[in-house]
């Protein structure tokens, strides 16, 4: 398969160490805010591990879901928190608006 054609695709690829990742993202008083578009690719949320420990608080839900490994997805609630150890597996499934989490980092 063509890079072209992966790219049409959704895929992104690994380029001398650098992700292109499916959100936006800013850092607030040492917190990462990312924001997912809903004109982000199914094949771009892909299952996937961390490297730290992460409490992820649940910002703008937009229908989304939180899907750790072993378990059924959940529905997204505006308030709710997810502690995710290092190295779990996990992803998001896309929903009908954008979804906002905040991120803290823990080594």
């Amino acid at each position: 398969m063509s890079d072209d054609t992966q790219n049409n695709l959704g895929y992104h690829l690994l380029i001398h160490g650098n992700m292109e990742y499916p959100f936006q993202q800013e850092t607030i008083d040492e917190k990462l805010i990312r924001t997912f578009d809903t004109d982000v690719q199914d094949l771009e949320l892909v299952w996937h591990q961390d490297h730290k420990d992460r409490l992820v608080e649940i910002i703008e839900p937009g229908g989304w879901s939180f899907q750790s490994e072993n378990e059924l997805p959940n529905k997204l609630e505006k308030g709710q928190k997810y502690f995710i150890p290092k190295l779990v597996w996990h992803r998001v499934i896309k929903g009908e608006s954008k979804m906002v989490v905040s991120i803290e980092e823990f080594d």
